[in-house]
Parts: C-alpha cells; sequence; structure tokens
C-alpha cells in the first residue's frame, strides 16, 4: 500500500548534463535528475554515470548506492564500466540549496550543481529522519504521523528515479538492471529490490536485515532496538522493516558483510533472507571484522553481477553444511560440502558460543579433508552456552579478477570465499544430546602456529599505521584469570614505540559503558625475543572521565598497534626497521 500510488517513470527525469569527459575507454558524465515534487518543491538528484565508449551492443546497467557520510563513487563506476557496464552512482547523501553544498559527488569541481532535496532532508543533515513517523519540517508531511515521512521512504524513491534514468539510456538494455550498495546502500538495496521489479540482481553489504525495530534477547540481558521508532512502531513494522521487503524480492541476491557487523547483524541477515522466495541466495562473510570486506568477499560482487546480468560462469551453489551433535568423538562436528564447480582451495570452519552476533568471538576449528568434504570438530567446555557454527569455503577462480580501480581490495584477486548458512543449536539441544566435555582455551591466547587466523588486522602492511585486533579475549575459554598479567612477546631488531589497545563492553551495554584504554611503550631493539608484562593499572582510559582498568573480566577487544588514533602523539610515528614478529601472547601469573 505505502508504494503503491508512486510510479517511478511518471515524471520527466528533467535530466541535466553538468559535466562529461572521457577516460581509459570510457564515457563518463557528471549528471542531475528531478526525483520528484514535495510541498511544492523539486528534488533533484546528481550522480556520476559512465558507459565503455565502444560499446558492443546494449548493456546492463547497474546502480551503486553509497554508505552513509559518503557520495557518489566515480571508482564505483570506473570499476563497472571496465567491466563491460552501464554505470551510475547515485549521490543520495548531497544537498546542495540554501545550505551550500554538502558531499558532492566524487571529482565533482567547486560550484557544481549537487543533489538538492529541496523542502525536505533525507540525508544525513537529518539524522532523526531514518527513525521517525511523525510529522516535521524536513519530512514530507508537516500535518499528520505518516511512513512517507521517514528517510528511508525518500531515498527509496530517489533511487528508483536512479532506475528510471539508468533503463532509459540509449546503451542500456533496461531488461537488465542491478543495483549493488554498502551500508546504508545496502539498506537501499533491499528497499530497492523489495519495491522495483525491474531490479533482476542484488547485492547488498552490511547493512539491509530486519528486525532492526524489536529488542534482541542476549544471554546477559536484553538488547535495545537498532532503530528506536518515533510513532507508530507496527506501522514502522509493517511499512518499513527489511523483513516485509525481503518476500517481495524477485531477483537473486548476494550479501556481502562482516561477521561481526554492527549495521548488519549476522543472524539476522539470515533469518531475514530466508524470507527470499524462489530466488538463488548466496553469502560472502569477512570473518572477525566489523563493516569491512576482504577483497575474497568484495570479489563476489562482480561475478555474481557478471553471471546473473552477462550470462557469466554460474557461481557455485551455497556450501552444505551439517552440524552432527552426536558425532563419533562425543561432541559436535560440522560436514561441509562445497559446490564442485570452482575448485576448493581450501574451507575455513568457525564456531562461537556467544550469543551476540557483534561481540562475539569466532573460534576456528581444525579442518580435515576427505575427498570433497571438509569436516571439523567443534569442541566445547560446557552446554550451557548456546553453539552457532558456519564455514567459508574459497573457491579457485578461473581466472584472476582485478579489484585495484575499488580502494582497499587489492589488485588481482585469485579466490572468492562463499559462506555456508548459519548452523545453531541452543543449550537445551546440546544438553539433549549428551555431549562429553572439552577442555577449550586456556591462559595461552595465541602462539600463531595458525598464523593470524583468529585475529582480523588493518593496514597490516603499512608501518604507520599497521593494527592488529582479536576478539579472542571475549570468549570465556580464554578470558584473563583475576590477578593475571597479559605478556605480549615479540621480535622486534629496532627500537620503536607499541601501544597495546583494550576494549570494554563493545556492543555490550547490560554489562557496563564502552571504554578503551591504552599502553604505549617504547620497546628497545635487540635481536633476541622479548617479552613485554602489562597489569590493568598500565592502561590508561581514552576517556579522561572514565575510571581506570580494574580487570581484564569485562574486555571484548585486544588490540596490538603501532598508534591507535585516541593515543596518538601530536606527530604521527615514524617506524625505524622492520614490522615486528609476534610469537606469543598470553596470561601469567
Amino acid at each position: 500500500e505505502l508504494w503503491a500510488d508512486f510510479d517511478p517513470r511518471q515524471d520527466p527525469l528533467e535530466t541535466e548534463v553538468i559535466r562529461e569527459w572521457r577516460e581509459e575507454g570510457g564515457v563518463f558524465r557528471h549528471v542531475r535528475f528531478l526525483v520528484g515534487r514535495f510541498k511544492g518543491q523539486p528534488a533533484r538528484m546528481a550522480a556520476i554515470y559512465g558507459f565503455p565508449a565502444e560499446p558492443e551492443g546494449k548493456l546492463p546497467g547497474v546502480m551503486h548506492i553509497h554508505g552513509g557520510g559518503q557520495r557518489g563513487s566515480l571508482a564505483e563506476v570506473r570499476f563497472l564500466v571496465g567491466r563491460g557496464y552501464a554505470a551510475l552512482s547515485v549521490n543520495w547523501g548531497g544537498r546542495g540549496g540554501g545550505d551550500g553544498p554538502f558531499n558532492a559527488v566524487e571529482g565533482a569541481a567547486p560550484g557544481e550543481l549537487n543533489t538538492d532535496w529541496g523542502a525536505v532532508d533525507p540525508s544525513q543533515c537529518n539524522v532523526q529522519g531514518y527513525a521517525t513517523l511523525l510529522p516535521g519540517p524536513l519530512q514530507y508531511y508537516d500535518d499528520r504521523e505518516h511512513p512517507k515521512n521517514n528517510n528511508w521512504y525518500l531515498l527509496t524513491l530517489g533511487c528508483r528515479r536512479g532506475l528510471t534514468f539508468l533503463e532509459r539510456q540509449p546503451e542500456v538494455d533496461p531488461a537488465r538492471l542491478g543495483i549493488h550498495g554498502y551500508s546504508m546502500g545496502g539498506n537501499l538495496t533491499m528497499y530497492v529490490a523489495g519495491s522495483d521489479e525491474r531490479v533482476k540482481a542484488a547485492v547488498p553489504a552490511v547493512g539491509g536485515q530486519g528486525w532492526r525495530w524489536e529488542s534482541h534477547k542476549f544471554a546477559d540481558g536484553p538488547v535495545p532496538p537498532q532503530t528506536r521508532v518515533r510513532g507508530d512502531v507496527d506501522l514502522f513494522r509493517r511499512t518499513l522493516a527489511f523483513e516485509n521487503y525481503a518476500p517481495r524480492i524477485g531477483c537473486p541476491v548476494l550479501h556481502r558483510s562482516a561477521t561481526n557487523d554492527f549495521h548488519g547483524w549476522m543472524d539476522d541477515v539470515y533469518r531475514t533472507n530466508r524470507l527470499i522466495p524462489d530466488q538463488p541466495l548466496r553469502y560472502s562473510w569477512a570473518v572477525h571484522f566489523n563493516h569491512r570486506l576482504t577483497p575474497e568477499v568484495a570479489v563476489a560482487m562482480p561475478l555474481w553481477l557478471d553471471w546473473v546480468l552477462k550470462g557469466g560462469p554460474a557461481l557455485p551453489e551455497t556450501p552444505a553444511a551439517t552440524l552432527a551433535l552426536a558425532a563419533v568423538d562425543g561432541g559436535p562436528r560440522l560436514t561441509v560440502r562445497p559446490d564442485g564447480v570452482w575448485p576448493a582451495a581450501r574451507c575455513e570452519i568457525f564456531y562461537s558460543v556467544d550469543p551476540d552476533p557483534r561481540g562475539r568471538f569466532w573460534r576456528s576449528a581444525d579442518v580435515t579433508r576427505a575427498g570433497d568434504a571438509f569436516t571439523a570438530s567443534l569442541p566445547l567446555e560446557s552446554a550451557r552456552r548456546p553453539l552457532f557454527a558456519f564455514a567459508n569455503v574459497y573457491h579457485t577462480l578461473p581466472e584472476p579478477v582485478s579489484m585495484k580501480a575499488l580502494p582497499g581490495q587489492g589488485d588481482l584477486v585469485r579466490e572468492v570465499c562463499l559462506s555456508s548458512e548459519l548452523r545453531s543449536a541452543t543449550p537445551a539441544e546440546l544438553a539433549a544430546a549428551d555431549l562429553a566435555e572439552q577442555p577449550v582455551g586456556g591462559r595461552l591466547i595465541d602462539d600463531f602456529r595458525h598464523g593470524w587466523r583468529d585475529w582480523y588486522r588493518l593496514n597490516p602492511t603499512n608501518p604507520v599505521h599497521w593494527q592488529c585486533w582479536t576478539r579472542k579475549v571475549t570468549d570465556p575459554a580464554w578470558r584473563g584469570p583475576a590477578g593475571s598479567r597479559l605478556a605480549v612477546t615479540l621480535a622486534l631488531p629496532h627500537t620503536n614505540r607499541i601501544t597495546v589497545v583494550l576494549v570494554e563492553n563493545e556492543w555490550r551495554p547490560e554489562r557496563g559503558p564502552r571504554r578503551t584504554f591504552t599502553c604505549t611503550r617504547e620497546v628497545v631493539g635487540q635481536p633476541e625475543p622479548q617479552t613485554l608484562l602489562f597489569e590493568p593499572a598500565d592502561f590508561a582510559p581514552t576517556d579522561e572521565s572514565a575510571d581506570t582498568l580494574e580487570s581484564w573480566a569485562q574486555l571484548d577487544q585486544l588490540g596490538l598497534c603501532v598508534s591507535f588514533p585516541a593515543a596518538r602523539p601530536a606527530r604521527e610515528p615514524v617506524w625505524d626497521g622492520p614490522l615486528p614478529e609476534f610469537l606469543r601472547v598470553e596470561w601469567r601469573e
């Protein structure tokens, strides 16, 4: 009913070509088109459009939808044009007019026309609009409560007008339109795919999961809704909740995300996408990360679009994963059978006992391979907590894919990560299986025999920005015992400064406020390994008003960093020599 009176093709686009240029075999345009008229004033959206200079026949078209705080992306358009698409990157977050320019499209010259929402404002200048149905000066209506007052309605409407722009370009095949978006753009990807039948392929990323309006109950207590709705919550649920758009999606969907994403909760992504009827679905998860993708996850997007919109090679099916609670060794076991369309180079199996998807530590299981099956035991120290398990299968690509046009995604990517379904068991189910309790964890956090598999790294080769993080310390099996000291053993030939960062209660408001603590040490270089010892009192809070660290009991993250923004000195550190080799991290008496 919400969308019944909207026809995205009805109003003229009134397209303005602000600038046109050519580069590397492509034609690019900075454009603007009419979204609609609200309260008697026009709303116009800026965008970047591009297509191959010498197309062979009609091209599939792809619309990119940027995330919060971002803008229309020339890099995304260049990447897609280089792969033979006509591409449009809409600039929904921009705003011109009397407030001055805000978030102009990438590459825009000073003073060029920008998005101008007119009498309404669904950009991030009007943050409260994402959770409201109430009237207001920047909303659709001034005089009554309605779902059209919500920013997501207006942004979805604007993106659907973007599809109209795309399908009307002379080089575009209107029967082959795809969309992909990141973060808030991932949300919009689900909204658009669920409200516009012109979408033939969708790739949401780190966003677009349902049930954001409801409280969740985890082991440590209730967690408030992600979206605190102002107005009629049930009306919001029935008109704007993603779980009601998923059943209306009529195209193949690939969901890319991070296992610990704050914005797209893993369990609810699966829960939402199971409602999509009779369509190919795939998942690709960057393990341990929050709101970031690895190259093997990022590359799934162009492969998905190539398959659905261009008739390219079909991606392998979602790996089949079977969780057996009463395995032969007395503990649970996950067996994974990948689709053999592309060779399975490796399989990683992860499991956790933490019900909160944002903070959980994913334990790495030891995987064995027999023919086309991968198997791992999932030892549990207790049946009193739930079990979650999934697998990442890395398929060798028929040909490497260049991702260098997209910052941070590497050059040639040779594997694609496809994830299994999420499997789980409740404490009651585990108790009924009469599992044998097995020793897990201990004082040793890591000896790096398996490299960095239990960590995630940021800028790992950058000498002034590298950071190494693990959530292992939040797992009861590796939590720091009372009275222990943190010991970090490393090899460092040159004298340098290293910062250890500890985060308490990350996404755990039921335990207390989120707090970050740091300790920076100057480590004198020497040829032999050395051990740094830390007590809670060595760590200073980054917030001067916060209390000191009293114990390790509420830690959720441990970081080993060259520097950390909240503890950064007046000038950037200058790293001398090779990066440290970490040999052991443990709790000592």
